[in-house]
């Protein structure tokens, strides 16, 4: 036979248990591994016969954060942004649980303070596989992580611009 002692902290265990709630995510909100769009910044996409851009950054604006250019079916990715005079030389990108870093070669900034950062990467690098699935990605410089999400009118830009650089 169960001592009177167990048997009430049993019984007020599941009781409390079984009145336990769960707050619900808000409506809006995501977890910090899957960011939300932030207001006049998206990724916007452009080509012509022989090349293709994808660049996140404010429209019709020279504040890029990131931008990936590509030539027609070439499977290579040249990367390009701004950064701090003292950053290091490099893209630290991250998506959706792969991060991958691709040495940049950094220059004097003509349109800012700082450099202007350009390296190369392969367009099937697992960090830009898993931005195709996912459709963000994020940037780390400085110690500082930047995501950037699309607005959903400019998401399937994402996969057009990895169609067209193959």
């Amino acid at each position: 036979m169960r001592s009177p002692t167990i048997l009430i902290l049993t019984v007020l265990a599941i009781t409390a248990s079984a009145c336990a709630t769960t707050t619900p995510e808000a409506p809006g909100t995501a977890s910090s591994g899957s960011p939300v769009p932030v207001e006049g910044y998206d990724w916007f996409f452009h080509s012509d016969e022989t090349g293709a851009r994808l660049a996140y950054g404010l429209a019709e604006s020279d504040d890029l954060r990131l931008g990936l250019d590509c030539d027609r079916g070439s499977g290579r990715l040249t990367l390009n942004g701004n950064a701090s005079t003292d950053a290091k030389p490099e893209f630290h990108i991250e998506s959706g649980g792969e991060t991958e870093r691709f040495p940049a070669r950094a220059e004097p900034s003509q349109l800012h303070d700082g450099v202007f950062l350009r390296g190369e990467a392969p367009a099937d690098a697992p960090v830009f596989r898993r931005f195709r699935q996912v459709g963000w990605l994020a940037l780390w410089q400085d110690g500082k992580r930047e995501a950037y999400a699309p607005h959903p009118g400019s998401a399937p830009n994402i996969e057009r611009f990895f169609a067209f650089c193959g």
